[in-house]
């Protein structure tokens, strides 16, 4: 079986978007400054990573605080963040429960656009 770099030298003149997913137990056996730093290096490479189970609010903050910490308009303009909210079924968990997005997408500003964002639906476009 070829390596992903022969396969995407066998494509010739095809420009391409590596998306990393990341999985909620991957996620779960992060630390919180790991699991950033992880997503921030990614996206600073060109890469879009897709989180199954999201970011907290005060996460998604410090990553966005991380980002302009780290901008470089010659390389680096910045990150294009969008979740679907988590769907909340008790009024316990509404008040004492932490918020998470159920589905985090990540990706280089100038790379990603979000066109649309409903309940259960996230459509982008990634620029080549």
């Amino acid at each position: 079986m070829p390596s992903i770099r022969q396969w995407l030298k066998s494509l010739g003149e095809i420009m391409a978007v590596q998306l990393n997913l990341i999985s909620k137990d991957m996620l779960e056996r992060m630390a919180s400054m790991e699991k950033l730093r992880m997503i921030l290096d990614s996206v600073k490479e060109g890469k879009i990573v897709v989180l199954e189970s999201g970011l907290s609010p005060e996460e998604e903050a410090k990553l966005i605080e991380m980002t302009m910490l780290e901008i470089d308009h010659e390389n680096f303009v910045g990150i294009e963040v969008e979740s679907y909210p988590i769907k909340e079924k008790s009024v316990f968990s509404k008040i004492f429960g932490k918020k998470k997005g159920r589905l985090t997408v990540i990706g280089p500003a100038n790379r990603l656009k979000t066109i649309e964002k409903q309940e259960d639906v996230i459509k982008a476009l990634i620029k080549i």
